[in-house]
């Protein structure tokens, strides 16, 4: 196939090649490191084989060309390519057959925003590519925004019906990624409640891996992130390709290795239970899925991502604003609160730092447990007789901003919302609906009811001076039907639901720009760049122990950036897991996201408060470090046990880095702690943050050193722990950037239940320690 167009789309760091072949079919030709541009880009096509003896053969012309073994941008069913197809329908004859051929293509500068849904936003140059059946008189077209700096290619499509017969769509994915192979694993992102985005490497061989979400959310089972990750690569080298989708419901992602190796790679909105109708003259347009490669690792591949997010995905006044440290009453009074003992708890917060004070579930209605009210959003004056303006008016006397949590999209049966009106809870014809949480869900394919909540929130958010919502969702859809369309449409319910979900948050939140909003699904059950659009950050999950925060917020590290991790210090021993942990590892995990406290802090003693009095204050000086670094995951010298994060600041001038011990092991030889992204010609101080041991931990060890004895959980021993605490404070280094990159920052020896000195590090089960560097300073 000589004489074949190349299109070269590239970002500062990356090449996408697209070959437009002689029979008609845009296809892969490379993608990855940039590339210096060439006139001879054809000379990389792969030279046609002979065919084999099942081939089918695409185009008589060439008699050795097959579709199955070609690298392409998009695939449909019937004309020899048997792999998963990008686009499935059903012409108005039955036939399922499709063959999109090229008719043009054109690039421009900018883009158009996608009707009904989110899209990223910014400076990107756009390749289109167009598309047509003409034997079914269908058009299909294919979208690359290039997103240069931030070495992102978002990518959605359409199908237009140009013909005089209505077509049923399948199926239309927004993206589809065909390599010519290699050794790769699919690393996916999965979980449940309260364990939320876990790491999963599942090693490519033939076959195919599909992660989806048929819960009407993009699910905390499996998000919609994947990662291809190169058998040699690791967080810090090797190539790596990433792929999101920018939408908020049941989604696909399918992952297919051929019989000669190559892999096909798809996302978008799920094919399970979906058709559209497509009427003569109507389109259809899918979610943008957003593409990025790295050859710097997984590192480098979740910079790529974080940046993207943080630039064009959130936006408003939001977008690079640092976020408030806020309590949330929820984890400390759950429905069982009133106005005295909410302002008592905000009196004792305001004291120790905290800047905004959020108001939980149980204000409205006659919400004093989770059976009732759902939907009724007036406030119960018997919590708060001077409602909820009076109430932030206190707030805000205490220095303190007011945040308020709802739950629009769900609704109590027994409500005055539900008795009203029934009919707007999502149910099937004869059929009892399935609660969840005790509650149902309102069908917001029905424009009458996306109206009513556009003006519920507009007159609840405008009723007092609210900064911030908590916007939950605590259940997944079921009984999909939606009540406004026939018996043949019932396949457009859940991307239907999506479209009246987006446009109620367009709404609402272009009304409040000031008001920052946190997306929240039983925890992280819809963290997903739909979202993100909307609602700058998103709670990552309901489970606040550090111990297995752990593993959620480094999960959800892959693809979404710390500014948009909702992560707070809670009680211990922990609600969820009964376990117990210092409270200077809660805050150092919670550190590394948009940090909160969601415990009684007016109940604490004099030395926990002093300890979080500490931790806000020092956060403060280092919040943007935290939240808008560049975020690195490092392991341990000699322990793959103990987790390392780093956040650099973008100019290499300042890093935190933390390292976390499950569980101590006597006798652990020397260690250091890595440092990543610092100039490595720059000197630099390193200290770490001094920290407060409870001298209970310590047990029977403190009679060592004391002229008398205390009982292990004793009187005397809690009083003194209420009133005393170990200041730990290790000495400051002084080393080069390269030094702390390559060799790691030497650690005071650990205490090994022996010998101990003034040099001692005390480090106990589920202990961390954050380390600061910043540029040295010549006296």
């Amino acid at each position: 196939m000589n004489h074949t167009t190349v299109l070269h789309l590239h970002t500062h760091n990356t090449s996408y090649l697209i070959a437009l072949l002689p029979t008609g079919q845009p296809a892969n030709l490379y993608y990855g490191p940039r590339l210096a541009d060439q006139p001879h880009w054809d000379e990389l096509l792969p030279a046609p084989a002979a065919g084999y003896g099942t081939m089918v053969t695409y185009d008589k012309n060439y008699p050795s060309f097959g579709l199955d073994d070609v690298c392409l941008e998009t695939s449909g069913l019937g004309k020899g390519d048997f792999r998963e197809p990008m686009i499935e329908l059903e012409a108005a004859d039955g036939q399922r057959t499709t063959d999109f051929v090229l008719t043009g293509w054109k690039q421009y500068e900018g883009r158009q925003p996608l009707p009904g849904l989110p899209c990223s936003c910014g400076d990107c140059r756009t390749t289109e590519l167009q598309l047509a059946d003409k034997a079914l008189g269908l058009r299909l077209v294919l979208w690359y925004h290039v997103y240069e700096e931030y070495d992102v290619i978002a990518r959605c499509a359409a199908v237009y019906n140009d013909s005089d017969r209505p077509a049923v769509l399948r199926r239309l994915m927004s993206a589809q990624l065909d390599l010519p192979g290699g050794a790769y694993s699919l690393l996916t992102f999965d979980g449940m409640w309260a364990n939320e985005r876990q790491l999963h490497r599942h090693p490519l061989s033939a076959g195919t891996i599909l992660n989806d979400s048929k819960t009407g959310a993009s699910s905390a089972r499996h998000n919609p992130l994947v990662i291809l990750q190169h058998k040699y690569a690791t967080q810090q080298t090797g190539r790596c390709y990433g792929c999101n989708l920018v939408y908020s419901g049941s989604h696909a992602e399918y992952c297919e290795v051929t019989y000669t190796g190559k892999i096909r790679l798809l996302t978008g909105i799920n094919p399970s239970g979906f058709s559209w109708l497509l009427q003569p003259g109507e389109s259809f347009h899918t979610p943008e899925a957003v593409l990025t490669f790295s050859d710097k690792g997984l590192n480098g591949l979740s910079q790529n991502f974080h940046r993207f997010v943080n630039n064009c995905i959130v936006r408003g006044e939001w977008k690079n604003k640092p976020r408030p440290i806020l309590i949330n009453n929820w984890e400390a009074t759950e429905f069982n609160f009133t106005e005295a003992s909410l302002l008592k708890m905000a009196k004792t917060a305001a004291a120790l730092g905290v800047e905004l004070f959020v108001l939980d579930d149980g204000w409205f209605g006659r919400r004093n447990s989770d059976h009732t009210s759902l939907g009724d959003w007036v406030v119960n004056t018997q919590k708060l007789p001077g409602g909820l303006a009076g109430f932030a008016a206190k707030l805000r006397q205490l220095g303190l901003d007011f945040g308020l949590w709802v739950e629009p999209e769900m609704v109590s049966p027994d409500s005055d919302l539900y008795r009203a009106h029934p009919e707007w809870a999502v149910s099937c014809p004869g059929r009892a609906p399935c609660e969840s949480r005790n509650q149902l869900t309102l069908d917001l394919t029905r424009t009458e009811v996306q109206d009513y909540l556009i003006k519920t929130l507009t007159d609840l958010f405008a009723s007092a001076p609210i900064r911030y919502v908590k916007w939950d969702m605590n259940r997944n859809i079921s009984d999909p039907y939606a009540g406004g369309l026939p018996p043949a449409r019932q396949g457009e319910f859940y991307h239907r639901y999506m479209l009246g979900l987006y446009r109620v948050l367009e709404r609402v939140t272009g009304e409040f720009p000031q008001i920052l909003f946190e997306s929240c699904a039983s925890g992280g059950n819809r963290f997903d760049l739909g979202m993100l659009c909307y609602m700058p950050q998103t709670w990552a999950s309901d489970n606040t122990d550090p111990a297995q925060r752990l593993s959620i917020q480094e999960g959800t590290s892959y693809g979404y950036p710390p500014s948009t991790i909702g992560a707070h210090v809670a009680a211990s021993p922990h609600f969820a897991s009964l376990r117990a942990t210092p409270l200077e590892t809660r805050f150092n995990v919670a550190a590394f996201g948009c940090l909160g406290y969601e415990l009684d802090v007016s109940r604490l003693s004099r030395v926990e408060k002093q300890a979080i009095k500490a931790q806000i204050a020092w956060y403060k000086q280092h919040r943007e470090l935290f939240q808008f670094g560049d975020f690195y995951r490092l392991e341990a010298e000699y322990d793959d046990t103990k987790t390392v994060w780093v956040s650099v600041s973008p100019e290499g001038d300042e890093a935190a880095a933390m390292l976390y011990q499950p569980r101590v092991t006597p006798g652990r030889p020397d260690e250091r702690i890595p440092f990543a992204g610092l100039r490595p010609q720059a000197v630099y101080d390193v200290v770490g943050r001094t920290q407060y041991v409870n001298v209970a931990a310590l047990g029977e060890l403190v009679n060592r050193v004391l002229p008398f004895k205390l009982r292990q959980g004793g009187v005397v021993q809690a009083v003194i722990a209420g009133q005393y605490s170990l200041t730990l404070s290790d000495e400051r280094r002084i080393a080069g950037g390269d030094l702390l990159c390559g060799l790691g920052l030497p650690l005071p020896p650990q205490f090994a239940g022996t010998a101990y000195n003034e040099h001692t590090r005390l480090f106990g089960d589920n202990d961390s320690r954050i380390y600061l560097a910043t540029l040295h300073e010549e006296s």
